[in-house]
């Protein structure tokens, strides 16, 4: 087990280059099986979910090859089961994309439920309704779905909720369907544009990913394809808030500035300058930041995967700032840990009222799940003292090299064993 030690008080300065979109990029490795020729993807993230996700496409018959860190070449033409229970799989929450994959290429598929971060309900039954909308029979037996048709055929299916997994998985599936399948109240993250553009490269049919409204028309074959996925714009999105915790001045390369508006728009409202270029943005603070009120929606709205982040922000800036949170209702487990840090956040029901206060100080705190880890360092970069941030391991499925990166723009952090006591006196010494 590993931890992350942080010594706080240094502004961040420099370049950093952010990889490719972790959630884009689950839709497609679940994409890539569902044709028979080799497809080539790009701009891959090295983190664990990925590495989980390909040792279980590996572990049906499909072949896979590590062209280097980032760049993977699949071919599903050997696939032998469309059983995945495989070991590690319940552990992360896209392993039901291979339901809507198989389902789509063979007719028929079975796949434990998913894991993932505990950040509260997140039913499937949105899948579920587009799968039998499509002409699948879908149960749930022994902790796995499994999904079976004669045919699919395209259908008319209204979300009852913009979901952007069951949209994905619809998509997916519907994709070699007989006819046209039309989705409403589709979701509308840049993943989706991704995952379509992705399968549209593939011979797939697909119109209208990025509204609310997706057409899709079957076809009766995928081929091969080379694809470079989209950045990912939540990595982004937390090096631009650490940026601006720690009253830095920071160059955030490779990313879509677009993506970016709805943190920006709350950046630049709590008094931080940001600089847009085609493909990169700059964040500079200088200013003790100020308050503000935020409430997570669906994209282009601020994105709950940056909720976290942004409260750790507020938690050191002057003034009151509410935030709401209107996805995850478990979203708020980190509060404690920010609490023993010295916040002043009190939580009631779906809002946290967040009263900035002068300083923070350094603590041991324990990351809940992925993005609250990363808001957890982010505080630790702006504390007084030392923080020990513990379970990495929930940060690691989402950030690739995190503590490398944060080393990069001069960050006084490291990642060590959590039972090594000398490598925590060595780096207190050594930043000392």
């Amino acid at each position: 087990m590993e931890q992350y030690i942080i010594k706080g008080g240094k502004a961040l300065q420099g370049e950093v280059s952010i990889g490719g979109a972790k959630n884009a990029a689950l839709g497609i490795l679940a994409a890539a099986i569902m044709t028979d020729e080799t497809v080539t993807i790009e701009n891959l993230p090295d983190i664990r979910d990925i590495h989980v996700l390909l040792e279980a496409i590996e572990e049906i018959g499909a072949a896979v090859e590590r062209v280097d860190k980032h760049t993977v070449k699949i071919n599903g033409k050997n696939i032998k089961s469309i059983n995945i229970d495989y070991e590690f799989i319940r552990k992360i929450r896209a392993s039901y994309y291979l339901l809507g994959a198989l389902l789509g290429k063979y007719n028929r598929a079975q796949v434990a439920l998913p894991g993932g971060c505990n950040i509260g309900s997140r039913p499937i039954d949105q899948h579920i309704k587009g799968f039998e909308a499509l002409g699948a029979s879908v149960k749930i037996e022994h902790g796995m779905i499994q999904a079976e048709a004669k045919e699919l055929k395209g259908s008319h299916i209204y979300l009852d909720v913009a979901s952007v997994g069951a949209t994905i998985n619809i998509m997916l599936a519907a994709c070699r369907a007989n006819g046209q399948t039309i989705i409403e109240n589709a979701a509308k993250e840049p993943h989706i544009v991704d995952v379509a553009n992705f399968l549209n490269s593939m011979g797939a049919n697909i119109k209208g990913a990025g509204t609310d409204v997706i057409r899709i028309k079957g076809v009766s074959k995928l081929s091969g394809s080379e694809y470079n996925i989209i950045p990912d714009q939540i990595e982004a999105g937390t090096f631009m808030l650490a940026a601006a915790a720690t009253k830095g001045n920071v160059l955030i390369k490779n990313v879509i500035p677009k993506h970016l508006e709805a943190i920006t728009a709350k950046l630049v409202e709590i008094g931080v300058t940001v600089e847009e270029f085609d493909d990169a943005v700059r964040v500079i603070a200088t200013e003790k930041l100020g308050h503000t009120h935020i409430k997570t929606l669906p994209y282009p709205g601020f994105p709950t995967d940056m909720q976290p982040q942004i409260t750790a922000v507020l938690a050191a800036s002057e003034g009151t700032s509410i935030v709401t949170e209107t996805i995850y209702e478990n979203r708020f487990k980190y509060v404690d840990e920010l609490s023993r840090m010295g916040a002043n956040i009190k939580v009631e029901g779906n809002t946290a009222i967040i009263v900035g206060v002068e300083s923070i100080t350094g603590a041991i705190v324990s990351a809940p799940d992925l993005r609250a880890g990363a808001a957890l360092v982010i505080a630790g970069l702006v504390a007084e003292g030392f923080t020990i941030v513990e379970q990495v391991e929930y940060i690691e499925r989402g950030y690739e090299d995190f503590e490398r990166k944060m080393q990069g723009l001069g960050a006084s952090m490291a990642k060590i064993d959590i039972e090594d006591e000398k490598a925590v006196q060595k780096f207190k010494l050594r930043v000392s």
